[in-house]
């Protein structure tokens, strides 16, 4: 019997957020707008990145992946729940299930990897300028980056791999707007005792040892920044750090509160807010907390559409005396 009914629950449905016929029409534009500027912002910052020299450090090297990272995060989410606003069935296999949880699991655990290397290249960049270069080469920049990836990718093989040990033998629908493992866990008709305790020992011990780094980078930031004589400095060093800051404050709270909080299994009502906030808020926002505050960014930007303006006046001057 359990295992005709494990066949039977391959495929799972999403209930996403409402079935009113009005508010899907209307949140499918308010979800199409955030994915459309999420992509645009986030790619943008990458393409930027990449294409401008004097953005090839170490900081921008962080900032560019974590862009990147954001962008995956939104296309493994958005396009599946864009669809079922207008699907009959909303359905979705199990190892499609698999499949958007592990892109979700190994980029939001790069994600936090990513915050912490940010932190420390602050803390070098802050509280030893003069050795800078020596402390945060490129070399090490690229070493911190791919083992975040590489970690992430490890963290989620872990957690899909003890998921072919559950049988779902219950109710088929998911109380979410995707795929998560919290609610493949409710779905189990096996004790998912074991999968919860790996989550809540690997999930914490990531999510200690990045938020500590960041944490302790800024008790060293704040106690130089205080140290500094000149005013001008303290503001400069704080308003370097802000940006981050926020970010990492968004990120690991509404992280934290999905997947370290106690009875994860009883309070699946709260998984939906939380889970807005990391996956589709933190991504539209990286982009504009970075860019509109740093001043790097934002000339490299200026240069660029001032590149862009000069060439069509040209092509407009050439096209004229043609």
């Amino acid at each position: 019997m359990i295992k005709e009914n494990h066949t039977m629950k391959n495929e799972f449905v999403l209930t996403g957020f409402t079935d009113h016929p009005d508010l899907k029409a209307l949140l499918f534009v308010v979800f199409l707008t955030i994915y459309l500027i999420t992509m645009v912002g986030n790619l943008g910052l990458v393409a930027l990145i990449f294409t401008q020299r004097q953005l090839h450090t170490p900081m921008y090297i962080f900032l560019g992946n974590l862009a990147l990272v954001d962008s995956c995060c939104a296309c493994a989410i958005t396009p599946k729940m864009l669809e079922n606003f207008f699907s009959e069935d909303r359905r979705i296999s199990l190892y499609e299930c698999m499949v958007q949880f592990y892109i979700l699991c190994t980029v939001e655990t790069a994600d936090c990897f990513l915050l912490a290397a940010m932190a420390y290249d602050r803390y070098v960049a802050i509280c030893s300028p003069l050795q800078y270069h020596t402390l945060m080469s490129k070399k090490l920049c690229v070493q911190m980056t791919t083992g975040a990836f590489i970690a992430g990718n490890l963290h989620s093989m872990i957690h899909v791999g003890l998921l072919f040990r559950l049988a779902f033998c219950g109710s088929h629908q998911i109380n979410h707007f995707y795929c998560d493992i919290l609610p493949l866990y409710r779905l189990s008709c096996v004790d998912p005792y074991v999968n919860e305790l790996v989550l809540f020992v690997f999930s914490g011990s990531i999510q200690v040892f990045t938020i500590g780094s960041v944490l302790v980078s800024y008790v060293y930031i704040v106690f130089t920044i205080f140290k500094m004589k000149s005013k001008e400095g303290r503001v400069k060093a704080f308003s370097t750090c802000a940006s981050h800051f926020l970010s990492v404050s968004l990120f690991y709270g509404s992280l934290f509160f999905m997947y370290i909080r106690p009875n994860l299994l009883e309070e699946g009502d709260k998984d939906i807010p939380a889970a807005l906030l990391f996956t589709i808020v933190v991504p539209l926002l990286n982009p504009f907390i970075y860019s509109l505050r740093n001043k790097e960014v934002k000339s490299a930007l200026q240069k660029i559409l001032i590149k862009i303006t000069i060439s069509r006046k040209f092509k407009q001057m050439t096209s004229t005396v043609t």
